[in-house]
């Protein structure tokens, strides 16, 4: 069994992020061989965080689907459950990641205002 959620968001933060790092590329595209499909290789091709929100969002939905069709007696409903809590973790830590990257544009934002109120620049 495999995380397929939480591979293909590694893969798609690799993009935002600019990661150069092979390995980690390699380990997660073989996890998710035959497995590219819809929300899980959207997220898998993401190149914005915002694209990494929204197809991580689909997957999630996809998986919580697939819990429900489930039989609850059995150990892959038990690993899917954990899948879940595991790929709603993630979520908040990108959403904090945005959150996070917004703040800073936001302060670029205001010291650019005030170094211009600190030397005001005639035009």
């Amino acid at each position: 069994m495999s995380c397929y959620e939480i591979e293909a968001l590694r893969l798609g933060l690799m993009n935002v992020l600019g990661t150069e790092d092979e390995h980690a590329r390699r380990h997660a595209e073989r996890e998710l061989d035959g497995h590219m499909t819809g929300p899980i290789e959207a997220l898998a091709n993401a190149e914005t965080l915002a694209a990494v929100e929204r197809h991580l969002d689909a997957a999630l939905v996809d998986l919580e689907e697939e819990i429900a069709r489930a039989d609850a007696d059995t150990d892959e409903y038990d690993y899917m459950r954990g899948r879940l809590v595991a790929v709603r973790d993630a979520e908040r830590a990108v959403s904090r990641i945005t959150a996070q990257g917004e703040d800073v544009l936001s302060g670029l934002g205001e010291a650019h205002d005030v170094l211009h109120e600190a030397f005001p620049v005639d035009e």
